[in-house]
């Protein structure tokens, strides 16, 4: 069972959504930077788990999200936790990678929603229209 647990917030969904990754990629710049100035993060909570340097328990924090996105471009033992936690919890998974990578195959046990993109404009648009959508 799928939880889809919406608030409304000036008349949008609201959804938690967690961003995973792999800690070797180069996350604040290709990812964090660029979701914080969407409009998808003024409109839905973006947890960025990296963002301070704090210790998360993110295995309670995606147990309570509505949505993972995660970005699979390069492997992470720690990212394939959090992906096995999400499935776990039944937390629907969207998986993103750059245009030209090789993905693990394994993925597809988690997930049946990938979006590969060229650029980071180009990633922002289509995650963006995946969450309202959504």
């Amino acid at each position: 069972m799928i939880k889809y647990d919406y608030k409304i917030y000036e008349r949008e969904k609201y959804m938690k959504i967690f961003i995973s990754h792999a800690s070797q990629y180069d996350y604040v710049n290709k990812i964090y930077e660029p979701i914080k100035q969407s409009e998808m993060y003024k409109n839905n909570e973006i947890i960025l788990p990296h963002d301070e340097n704090k210790l998360l328990n993110t295995k309670e924090i995606i147990k309570n999200c509505n949505l993972m996105i995660a970005e699979v471009s390069l492997p992470s033992t720690g990212q394939g936790i959090e992906l096995a936690w999400a499935d776990l919890f039944e937390i629907p998974v969207l998986c993103i990678y750059k245009k030209g990578e090789k993905i693990s195959s394994a993925l597809k046990f988690i997930t049946n929603d990938f979006i590969e993109y060229d650029t980071i404009d180009d990633m922002i648009n289509k995650i963006t229209n995946f969450v309202e959508d959504f």
